[in-house]
């Protein structure tokens, strides 16, 4: 019989055979089931492998569609001894799934599937392993533990994999194994591959999560591998990790309470307590200033940024709860936009992230600000979303954005959601309570809907009234008068209990309504629902008390009808009122303060959000989502009052880490000139013993990986590390290349040391003038405290760093002038383009001038190659060459003599018209040769290309030249980085388009304007009131601002009180147009049209400021 027979005849068979006891009335039931399968038993009992591998591939497809195939055990296992690989697999497969239920046949095999163990290949190994650990008998766990500590040494990462895998299997089935199987985490966790690390971090959360102490020697390992373990490890690790760094770790926000009690003392004060305060700030500081964050603690958030991009949800969320768990408050807000992305995902994504962000929102208001319309509601939302959207809503509404918020939970009550309209009319209470600016109209619109036509809309209204009522209840009698009167037409029996409690409670207020009121429910108290009759027996009692004239008959008939009530609770009300108001001889001492009981002042109620008190459940997980312990739940340990000892975590670094992780190697590169100046005495080691070591050591990784010292590229974070690591190789193969071409060996070697130390002696001189700077500054003045910490926010990648360089003070200070205001320091620390130094004489060419007096006659036909003519030398903008501005580039203090400023030409680059042409001057202000000018190292945003200058071989002492380059900034204003290097040294810079400079000019006439205006309607136009500035008091002088803002075209007009202006945008060539009208008084009207809204906005702004000065 050949397969395919026998294939053609089970799929025949199959046709016409019943699905066996699904359909009584087909004869299943009474037919004989041993025949069932009896031909796939035949294959499997064949001499063929062919056979049998097909039987192997329907029987698992039979499992893969849910249907039980625990019958064929016997003639499947039978077959674990066969020699053919793709079959020994397949039984593999199926005894995995079913050795748990058939244990005992499972057994008879055990000595084939320890011989599988020694099976040289690596997938028969694992798999073997895997049902071994499948057998749930504790007569086998010897066997399994051997099993285990064998695969926990195999060559095979897959086979360590799946020994982690097993580690929880076996400590289910025998508890007492624990400590063997510690000691096979240990080893584990060891690992080196990617593999094996989520699997094992997996094995140690489930067997010993108390350990730290196994985690120490691989933290900076696992942190280090994480970006390419696969998706669920990272997942384990990341969460392991946070519970990790709690307990290691200071906690990076402790200044903040102590900044908030300072600020709200000196607001409070008075003088005698300010001259105290006074004296205890040097004793607060002095507490203040000590921390410094852990490199370690650096090197995990460093580490997990990237991974806020990745494609799984459940990863981008756990870096998300790290870093609100363990982030200083300044870097918090990255996770915001990755959160915001994932609301796109499916509803089950958003339900949870949702979660999540509704507790962040709560302590981290500020964070989810600029993202508010992401939370809108849409129609299609499920009602859950839309309710959890409404939360978060409601958690991020402030004064200014409050009224934006109303008008939306305005549109949202005529949806048919009968739920989602409740919600929506509490979140209006609860924007009212929290919000006192915004109380009344919050009451009046509520008052509004009292004569909405649905009813659940009103009794909602109703509900939220009382408890904006009970705020300040004198001013809103007229409201309660009102709401009396709704007690006739309102059915939902919640809104009838709010009226009656609120004229009950307010008596006094309504003293004419009130007893009509009780007279007309206690015709209706029988057919009442339970809370409306208990709320009638309350008003009964408190009218007695305060209008018994009227009300004494009526209170005694009500109270009689509830004597005999079906419900016991109101019985009992009944008989408890009526001894508490109606004085006779046998009650009691509590009578005489009836009164002071039923008519008690009562707080008003607080509307809080119910997710309070949620974020003590550490966010992302089972529990906080349920909002109670879960089962298996570890609570997130409290931060350390004092750091422990960071040498725990040292290690000798390992061979692995040169091929694994390029980061390793930048790190010890760097760290190098603050251990010692020579390279020969120097180590690649990891002291994070002494704090000075650690500061440089694992942050110096991160000054030289974002593009020098803390520049814009940190902020950015859209590109991933892996990126930037292919790139780094390539560009260094590129390099060595270069040099073996021009140079001999060993001065390539030395002259690459210097020029590191130099580099990073130079850097450290940079940041050390600054903090000295920043301290100095601080000293001074108190006041300006808040500045400061908009300082510290942005030096946050090199807190440890520049501290240690303070704690050292090993290189010289003279160079840099110690008098510079903050707003300097701030910039010389980010390395941007626009650094303004007044004590230095300014170099002679940073005044505008035209670009061709830049060109020295020695380079002129070195230069005629990027044809400077053509696209330089014949200017055909508005803006005169006299208004170009220029910007540094590099300044000669620290490029050593090399001065290098830049300016947008306005003139179309020739090589690559999408592409912006910057013109670059080099001055050369010492008294050597500068050689070998080239760019390096470009560093760019998805999208965005450069196009690099030819080299300049040798710029002379005292010389200038100039060059031109291209850039294509893909309509962004994103930084391009790059490294600009000479033969000795290597720069790190940037260049930030003005979005003015991102678009060329067009020339249209009127006809054209108007008709590709009408096109660009709508959300496509931004307009803007303003006042011109003094200066602006003519067109020229309008026309003359704006073409030096944007490099724009004029387009002519009829009217003399209106300018236009067209440009393209260089990259993509959309259309921008701008509309200046000018009215009396001063006034102009700034109207910009552009299908690209983030250009047009920020365009918008730079106009506006242009026109105001």
């Amino acid at each position: 019989m050949s397969a395919s027979s026998a294939f053609s005849d089970e799929k025949g068979g199959s046709a016409s055979e019943p699905e066996y006891g699904h359909d009584p009335a087909s004869g299943g039931i009474f037919s004989s089931d041993y025949k069932r399968h009896d031909d796939l038993k035949e294959m499997l009992d064949s001499n063929k492998d062919s056979l049998k591998l097909e039987a192997m591939k329907r029987i698992v497809a039979m499992i893969a569609r849910g249907k039980n195939a625990s019958d064929l055990f016997p003639a499947v296992v039978k077959n674990v001894a066969c020699k053919n690989i793709e079959v020994k697999k397949l039984v593999y497969v199926y005894l995995v799934r079913y050795a748990e239920e058939q244990q005992d046949l499972a057994l008879l095999s055990i000595s084939t599937f320890q011989r599988g163990l020694k099976d040289p290949n690596q997938l028969i190994r694992a798999s073997a392993l895997r049902v071994l650990s499948s057998i749930r008998v504790t007569i086998i766990v010897p066997i399994m533990m051997l099993a285990i500590k064998e695969a926990a040494s195999d060559m095979s990462p897959y086979v360590r994999k799946t020994a982690a895998h097993a580690i929880p299997k076996l400590h289910s089935l025998d508890p007492e194994q624990k400590d063997q199987l510690i000691e096979v985490i240990e080893k584990l966790l060891a690992d080196k591959t990617t593999l094996v690390a989520g699997s094992v971090v997996m094995a140690f959360e489930e067997v010993c999560p108390d350990r730290i102490d196994l985690i120490h020697k691989n933290y900076r390992k696992l942190c280090n591998l994480l970006i390419d373990v696969e998706e669920w490890g990272q997942v384990v690790i990341i969460n392991m990790l946070t519970r990790y760094a709690r307990t290691q770790f200071l906690n990076p926000n402790i200044n903040e309470s102590l900044l908030e009690e300072s600020s709200e003392k000196a607001f409070y004060a008075s003088d005698d307590e300010e001259d105290e305060d006074k004296k205890a700030e040097p004793a607060a500081l002095a507490k203040r200033k000590p921390y410094v964050m852990d490199p370690d603690h650096r090197l995990l958030l460093r580490n997990t940024k990237p991974l806020l991009q990745s494609r799984n949800a459940a990863v981008v969320m756990a870096v998300a709860q790290l870093y609100f768990h363990l982030a200083p408050k300044a870097e918090v807000g990255i996770i915001a936009k990755a959160l915001v992305r994932l609301m796109r995902s499916h509803s089950e994504v958003q339900y949870v992230v949702l979660q999540n962000v509704a507790t962040m929102t709560i302590k981290r208001r500020g964070m989810f600000e600029p993202y508010l319309k992401s939370f809108y509601i849409r129609s299609t939302d499920p009602t859950q979303i839309k309710i959890l959207k409404l939360e978060v809503l409601t958690n991020l509404a402030n004064e200014t954005n409050i009224s934006t918020i109303l008008r939306e939970f305005q549109t949202y009550i005529k949806s048919m959601d009968k739920d989602f309209v409740a919600a929506s009319i509490q979140a209006i209470g609860r924007c009212a309570t929290n919000i006192g600016e915004v109380r009344d109209t919050c009451l009046n619109g509520l008052v509004q809907l009292l004569s909405n036509r649905d009813e659940l809309v009103v009794a909602e209204s109703v509900v939220v009234i009382k408890k904006l009522l009970q705020m300040q209840p004198e001013q809103h009698s007229d409201i309660i008068k009102h709401m009396a009167k709704l007690i006739d037409n309102i059915q939902v029996p919640m809104a009838r209990a709010s009226i009656l409690w609120l004229i009950g409670e307010y008596c006094e207020h309504v003293p004419k309504i009130a007893p009509d009121v009780l007279r007309k429910m206690a015709k209706t108290f029988t057919n009442e629902e339970d809370i409306v009759k208990l709320q009638i027996i309350n008003l009964a009692a408190k009218l007695y008390l305060t209008n018994s004239k009227q009300t004494k008959l009526l209170t005694q008939y009500v109270l009689n009808l509830a004597k005999y009530d079906q419900n016991y609770d109101i019985r009992d009300r009944a008989r408890f009122i009526r001894q508490l108001i109606v004085p006779t001889d046998k009650s009691g001492a509590l009578s005489k303060y009836a009164k002071k009981l039923f008519l008690a002042l009562k707080p008003a109620p607080v509307l809080e959000s119910p997710f309070k008190d949620r974020d003590h459940f550490q966010l992302g997980s089972l529990s906080h989502l349920l909002n109670a312990k879960a089962g298996g739940y570890q609570e997130l340990p409290d931060w350390p009052e004092s750091a422990p000892d960071p040498s725990v975590r040292n290690v000798e670094i390992p061979d692995w880490s040169k091929c694994t992780s390029r980061k390793d190697r930048k790190e010890k590169k760097v760290e190098k000139p603050f251990y010692s100046d020579s390279e020969g005495e120097s180590g690649p080691t990891e002291s994070a013993d002494s704090e000075s070591d650690s500061g440089s050591g694992s942050e110096s990784a991160s000054a030289s990986d974002d593009s020098g010292s803390g520049s814009e590229s940190e902020d950015s974070g859209e590109e991933s590390e892996s990126e930037e690591e292919e790139e780094d190789e390539e560009v260094e193969k590129k390099k060595r290349k270069k040099l073996d071409k021009t140079k001999p060996k060993k001065p390539v070697e030395e002259s690459a040391e210097s020029d590191q130390s130099s580099g990073a002696e130079d850097r450290k001189r940079v940041r050390k003038a600054v903090k000295n700077q920043k301290s100095a500054s601080e000293s001074e003045s108190e006041s300006e405290s808040s500045e400061s910490e908009d300082e510290s926010e942005e030096e946050s990648e090199e807190e440890s760093e520049s501290d240690t360089d303070v704690r050292k003070k090993k290189a010289p200070v003279s160079k840099q002038p110690p008098k510079q205001s903050k707003k300097e320091s701030k910039k010389e620390t980010q390395e941007m383009s626009l650094l303004d130094l007044d004590d230095f004489e300014p170099s002679p060419a940073s005044a505008p001038v035209t670009p061709v007096n830049f060109l020295s006659s020695s380079l002129v036909s070195d230069l005629e190659g990027l044809s400077l003519t053509d696209t330089i030398l014949a200017p055909t903008t508005i803006a005169p060459s006299g208004l170009i501005k220029m910007y540094e580039l590099l300044h000669r203090i620290k490029g050593e003599g090399l001065g290098v400023e830049y300016c947008f030409s306005r003139q179309p680059f020739s090589p690559d018209p999408n592409m912006v042409a910057v013109q670059i001057q080099f001055t050369n202000s010492t008294n050597a040769e500068t050689k070998n000018l080239h760019i390096e190292d470009p560093r760019l945003q998805y999208g965005m290309r450069i196009r690099e200058f030819a080299e300049i071989d040798v710029l002379a002492a005292g010389e200038s030249v100039t060059v031109v380059m291209g850039i294509d900034f893909c309509d962004s204003t994103q930084a391009a980085n790059f490294q600009l290097c000479t033969h000795t040294r290597k720069f790190f810079v940037s260049i930030q388009p003005p979005v003015g400079e991102l678009m060329t000019a067009a020339f249209l006439t009127e006809n054209d304007f108007k008709k590709e205006q009408g096109k660009l309607m709508g959300m496509n136009e931004i307009s803007e009131k303003l006042t011109l500035g003094d200066k602006c008091v003519n067109e020229h002088v309008i026309v003359e601002r704006v073409t030096a803002t944007a490099n724009l075209s004029r387009v002519p007009c009829g009217s003399d009180k209106e300018c236009r202006f067209a440009g393209k945008t260089v990259s993509s060539g959309c259309l921008v147009l701008v509309t200046v009208t000018t009215k009396d008084g001063g006034g102009a009207q700034l109207t910009v049209n552009c299908e690209k809204m983030v250009i047009g906005t920020m365009l918008v702004k730079d106009i506006l400021q242009a026109l105001s000065q």
